[in-house]
């Protein structure tokens, strides 16, 4: 039987975890903070995933909360216009179903669930210098902890990361009250809200460990009207803000906010990072190798959503390749061929996001305001966020959406 040891329990090191360890791996499964306290912690994430993503749980029976989570059927776009109004206002019909569970629900769950099924789970912080030791001792090592000491053992990939700072200044507020749109009030979908020259403002259904849920989501231009939560301790004083943002910026969402309140005192979550991809293999002091999992090798700015569907993706895609390799020694070209296997999914969301932190080429603004008269144009948008790798077919050339905005006018 072989050893694995994974570092980090977030979505991709716990989803890895659980899937190795229905296929009779011995896994050990390191965290820095029990079930009970990530349940009872503060926010994670603002998770949105997307078919493609939900089908690897399910794959792997861990859709535990799929059958009360709202199912969000569509995703909207909104430009503010002059004066409160806007500009450009659509939503596109998803394929597939997306659904939104707090991570501090699904992660302890399933730190439960793999604790309950015979895994040893080790709560401990990592250092490098007990990464060192555990080289010798398992097969196989995998950092999936995308924060802390363990990160600086990846280098930077400068051809693949065009950021060293961050591009956007996040603020997260998990509230219960929020009315639906009016445009669409019989089905949930993603609001995404866009300010140009400010930033942007994404309301998402979800599944909470108080039940359903809504995310306001603000992602602010540094050093512009938005960027205004840092040093912000009090989870009131972090929604009022808020709220007046939504009032002042997007009205059309502060309507429907009102009488929102926050789903529990650790609903609020403010931050930044720059967008980096590293390189997938780090060395450890006493000469072993280690693979780098989900964010810790490639993190993408959340302007796409596609942080936990690309750690799902990260996982299925490292699950397949560990199978596959058998007894064989994984060495350190099996872990660059490992992640190269990834990245031939991930560089289309690192494309998609850094193209989406910058100013929206002309082709991009009509492409985005065609989606208000032509439905093929936002049910292909929308349905791109589930599969990245379409927008190569219309999005980044002007050619190719010229040619693609013409066939649409013809449906």
């Amino acid at each position: 039987m072989r050893q694995i040891l994974i570092v980090g329990a977030g979505q991709s090191g716990l989803q890895l975890a659980l899937g190795l360890q229905a296929h009779g791996y011995d896994v050990t499964l390191m965290s820095n903070r029990t079930a009970d306290e990530i349940r009872h912690g503060r926010v994670m994430s603002t998770q949105c995933m997307f078919h493609t993503a939900l089908q690897h749980e399910r794959d792997l029976g861990l859709n535990f909360w799929e059958p009360q989570a709202p199912r969000i059927e569509g995703l909207g776009i909104s430009v503010a216009g002059p004066e409160g109004a806007r500009a450009v206002d659509w939503v596109g019909r998803l394929d597939g179903y997306a659904q939104s569970v707090d991570q501090r629900v699904k992660m302890a769950g399933w730190m439960d669930t793999f604790a309950q099924r015979g895994g040893r789970l080790v709560i401990h912080g990592a250092a490098v210098s007990d990464l060192d030791f555990f080289a010798r001792t398992y097969d196989l090592v995998l950092v999936a902890a995308g924060k802390g000491e363990l990160v600086s053992m990846f280098e930077r990939d400068a051809e693949r990361s065009p950021f060293s700072e961050p591009q956007r200044a996040l603020a997260v507020a998990y509230v219960h009250g929020m009315g639906p749109r009016p445009e669409h009030p019989d089905f949930d979908a993603v609001r995404c809200n866009l300010v140009p020259g400010v930033g942007e403002l994404f309301v998402m259904p979800t599944f909470t460990t108080s039940g359903r849920a809504d995310i306001l989501f603000w992602e602010g231009l540094p050093g512009g009207p938005l960027d205004v939560f840092r040093g912000v301790k009090d989870p009131a004083e972090h929604l009022a803000l808020t709220l007046r943002l939504m009032e002042r910026f997007t009205p059309w969402e502060y309507a429907r906010a009102t009488g929102v309140e926050l789903t529990d005192a650790g609903g609020t979550l403010a931050g930044r990072y720059a967008p980096t991809v590293r390189k997938p293999v780090g060395r450890l002091p006493g000469g072993g190798a280690v693979l780098g999992v989900a964010d810790v090798v490639v993190a993408n700015d959340p302007i796409t959503g596609q942080g936990s569907n690309s750690a799902a993706k990260c996982a299925a895609s490292y699950l397949a390749s560990i199978l596959e390799h058998g007894d064989r020694p994984f060495d350190e070209e099996w872990m660059r061929a490992a992640f190269d296997r990834y990245w031939d999914t991930a560089r289309h969301v690192t494309k998609w996001t850094n193209a989406m932190l910058g100013a929206p080429p002309e082709h991009v603004l009509r492409l985005i305001g065609a989606g208000q008269e032509l439905p093929a144009v936002a049910h292909r948008f929308a349905n791109g966020f589930d599969d990245p790798a379409d927008f190569e077919d219309f999005l980044y050339d002007p050619a190719k959406t010229d040619a693609f905005l013409e066939t649409a006018a013809k449906a």
